[in-house]
């Protein structure tokens, strides 16, 4: 038997048992749930979006596609940057990974 099965069981009787041990469990596996899933998903996200809002020009980033470039022009919701080969590339800012800024290429010299 795994865990949820013994802490869902009523017991044997039946007759003296609490109504509201149902409802209980119920909500201690939503807080699990939020506590453990949702939670870190929102501050992942609210970390991504502060990084991404932080970029400036000059900065060297990473493309989610694994683009490696400097920033040379910032819009609102684009950004232009420079390739190798004076290449240039307009991007969304959704397209920045902020999971790169940690490794040694993405990181200015």
């Amino acid at each position: 038997m795994n865990l949820l099965s013994i802490f869902l069981m009523s017991p044997a009787g039946g007759d003296g048992s609490d109504p509201y041990s149902g409802m209980i469990m119920m909500v201690a596996l939503i807080g699990v749930f939020y506590f453990f899933f949702i939670r870190p998903q929102q501050k992942k996200a609210k970390e991504t979006k502060k990084f991404r809002e932080a970029i400036s020009k000059g900065d060297k980033i990473v493309t989610i596609g694994g683009i490696h470039g400097k920033v040379i022009e910032m819009k609102d919701t684009t950004v232009i940057i420079e390739v190798e080969g004076q290449g240039r590339l307009k991007l969304n800012k959704d397209a920045i990974n902020p999971v790169a800024e940690q490794t040694e290429l993405a990181k200015p010299k």
